[in-house]
């Protein structure tokens, strides 16, 4: 029986990039984590051979990095050499194999989220100074507090 490539989604962070090769009820599991690639083995449980291997877009620290294993998948943290450095792509290679995904739902866009926060804060200083030099508010020595009280006093 000729091996196949595991369904493989992934995603970024600053620290990390996680992969999930998706092969349920797996057995005979293998992951290998080297500076610059990874190769993930495995069996499913009607006996069918997966096998991906990935030459990463930049270096690792294999030492840092780890794999948990599920009834549904194959969890890999793989720790960044270069910290806080977005990888537009997995692979070295610019070209995306059909089994390789991006994980959209654990996908965030972290690389701008400082320049996000520091332009938040130059908005509500904006708007604070707004606030601050407006004219004083009106004087309200003009309206009779007897006047109020015998209003509501009669209804």
């Amino acid at each position: 029986m000729a091996r196949q490539h595991a369904r493989t989604l992934w995603y970024d962070r600053p620290k990390y990039v996680f992969m999930e090769f998706c092969v349920e009820d797996s057995t005979d599991v293998h992951v290998l984590i080297e500076d610059h690639r990874i190769v993930f083995s495995c069996k499913n449980a009607d006996g069918v051979e997966f096998y991906n291997e990935i030459e990463f877009y930049a270096k690792v620290n294999c030492k840092d990095s780890q794999d948990k294993r599920s009834g549904r998948s194959i969890t890999c943290f793989v720790r960044k050499w270069k910290e806080k450095v977005a990888w537009p792509r997995l692979t070295k290679e610019d070209i995306k194999p059909v089994w390789l995904s991006v994980d959209f739902d654990n996908w965030r866009d972290w690389e701008g989220d400082e320049e996000v926060e520091l332009a938040q804060v130059d908005h509500y200083a904006e708007l604070l100074e707004k606030v601050s030099t407006k004219r004083p508010p009106p004087a309200m020595d003009d309206l009779d507090d007897d006047s109020d009280s015998a209003d509501a006093t009669s209804t």
